[in-house]
């Protein structure tokens, strides 16, 4: 229901895989950049917690991907 919606919206699974690759990124340079301001062990915990974010858009992608008509 909410893929749908979002899907509606005008959310493709382009967008969901792009911001994926985004959190991949975001998630090497949080570490980088706090492993550098502060403890590793903080800057582990930033890493992993951005990094948590692209299995979560990558299934969003799959799911929108199911609502769009192939081309």
């Amino acid at each position: 229901m909410i893929v749908k919606k979002l899907h509606d919206a005008g959310l493709k699974s382009e967008h969901a895989y792009l911001a994926a690759v985004g959190s991949i990124g975001l998630s090497l340079a949080s570490w980088l950049t706090s492993s550098r301001n502060e403890s590793l062990e903080r800057a582990d915990r930033w890493g992993i917690f951005v990094g948590e974010w692209a299995p979560t858009f990558f299934a969003l992608g799959l799911a929108l991907a199911n609502f769009e008509e192939p081309e």
